[in-house]
């Protein structure tokens, strides 16, 4: 158990280092004004915390600087308070000002305000369709031949699935189709789809449509395709700004993580609901090992929709960044709740 000296110190030695990025000495710690202690008191407690793995020595004549279980001590038991200015406070909510703007664009914004509040990499990863359910239907006919099929979801969301006609469709008869698939399917979670038409649709359909068997082929054909992920990003380079990425291998270890959607959707959707921070190697991956991550769920009501995240180093500024986070993060909960509860 650490002594109440040891503590402000530790604390000290993590606060200067993330604003300096420099290894910490002694003399420097001692003429902070919230510490009182001699140089050689602090050097011995320095010592001590090195031992017990909170700080490790990069050269043998520089300062320390937090190690990983040093972090992680000081975000669990440490840090301080944060409270957001009403500046910043009022740039995340013009993120929201204007209901009219599309989901997309929405989280598009919500990535953008994170990074620049945060200057880390943001992550907004959108709602998912397979959690979600189906709110309306329509279908676009494009030519003889094709025609958009629109899937609109409780969360907001559209999806937009090509459907294949293979005979010449009568009009009247896709309008029929609409409006069973509205009247029969509305509420019905997307995953379940595919069964529900034959459940729900096949009999009435089979009464009402004239193409049924060619419709409902081109149905299922076109709610067998794999939905794709929706991540967003924003902030990329500013990674770069940071000296611990001055390493080109680490750098394009990162990056090539990040250009694959389905890895980060992975792992954004294995995070525990909540606000979670990953330090470096807590967070399984080699291209983590010197990023921190902090993420935060999102939801309409109690349904979970999404999760939104900044990574950058572990020198990160924790104690802004996780409130910028958890700010942002209920504030979108507020207004996606509003918006389709």
């Amino acid at each position: 158990m650490l002594t109440e000296r040891q503590l402000s110190i530790l604390s000290a030695i993590v606060d200067e280092y993330i604003r300096s990025a420099e290894p910490v000495g002694s003399r420097s710690i001692s003429k902070r004004q919230d510490i009182s202690f001699s140089p050689a008191t602090i050097r011995n407690d320095m010592s001590d915390l090195e031992e017990l793995g909170f700080l490790e020595k990069p050269h043998s004549s520089a300062g320390r600087i937090p190690s990983q279980k040093g972090y992680r001590f000081y975000v669990d038991h440490l840090l301080m308070p944060h409270r957001l200015t009403v500046k910043e406070k009022e740039s995340i909510h013009t993120v929201f000002s204007s209901q009219a703007q599309e989901l997309e664009e929405m989280f598009r914004q919500s990535a953008r305000i994170l990074s620049e509040m945060t200057s880390y990499i943001s992550i907004v990863l959108g709602p998912e369709m397979e959690d979600a359910r189906l709110r309306n239907v329509q279908i676009v006919p494009l030519s003889s031949e094709k025609a958009i099929l629109i899937l609109v979801s409780t969360t907001g969301h559209v999806e937009n699935q090509m459907l294949h006609l293979s005979e010449r469709i009568d009009p009247s008869d896709l309008e029929r189709l609409v409006n069973i698939m509205n009247q029969r399917l509305m509420g019905i979670p997307l995953y379940k789809l595919q069964s529900a038409i034959q459940t729900e649709m096949a009999q009435v359909m089979r009464e009402h449509v004239k193409a049924y068997d060619s419709l409902l082929e081109s149905l299922q054909l076109s709610l067998s395709m794999e939905r794709p992920h929706k991540v967003f990003y924003s902030g990329k380079t500013n990674i770069l700004n940071q000296p611990e990425f001055r390493d080109v291998d680490k750098v394009r270890l990162l990056f090539n993580f990040l250009e694959e959607d389905q890895s980060m959707h992975q792992l954004l959707r294995t995070q525990n609901t909540g606000l979670q921070v990953k330090i470096g190697h807590e967070n399984q991956l080699e291209a983590f090992d010197d990023c921190s991550m902090i993420t935060a769920d999102y939801s309409i009501g109690n349904q979970h929709v999404g999760t939104i995240g900044i990574i950058g180093p572990t020198r990160m500024e924790y104690h802004r960044a996780i409130k910028v986070v958890d700010y942002l993060s209920k504030d979108l909960t507020r207004l996606l709740t509003k918006l389709y509860q």
